[in-house]
């Protein structure tokens, strides 16, 4: 049978590697609609203009979303802290790792607020 030890990081890159696959796919397929439904208009004789092959092909982002992006970081670095808390014996050497763990989410975190408070949102 199949050690433990190899066990894991063949599961946790596999499920990494498939949703990253999934990620591409669904956007390479989205891309792929938007041609299609550019090709059906212009072939039914309709005439496009600029603005509108320019939105159907790149949408455009929302306002908000480095907030949002924001959020999930410092939830994930929050959620990181909270595991060297909940770790059962660990002590400091255990918090103090989640805490290590947890800066480079935080800081990433912090950097979207930044952008999020000096972007203009107009």
């Amino acid at each position: 049978m199949l050690d433990e030890d190899i066990i894991i990081p063949v599961v946790m890159f596999g499920g990494l590697t498939i949703v990253m696959c999934l990620y591409f796919w669904f956007r390479y397929r989205s891309r792929a609609d938007a041609q299609q439904t550019i090709r059906m208009a212009l072939d039914k004789g309709l005439e496009l203009s600029p603005e509108l092959v320019d939105s159907l092909g790149q949408p455009r982002s929302s306002k908000d979303r480095d907030l949002r992006l924001a959020i999930i970081w410092l939830a994930l670095a929050a959620g990181l802290v909270l595991i060297g808390f909940a770790v059962p014996g660990g002590g400091t050497e255990a918090l103090r790792g989640t805490l290590a763990g947890a800066a480079f989410p935080f800081v990433i975190g912090i950097a979207y607020v930044i952008m999020w408070r000096f972007t203009d949102r107009q």
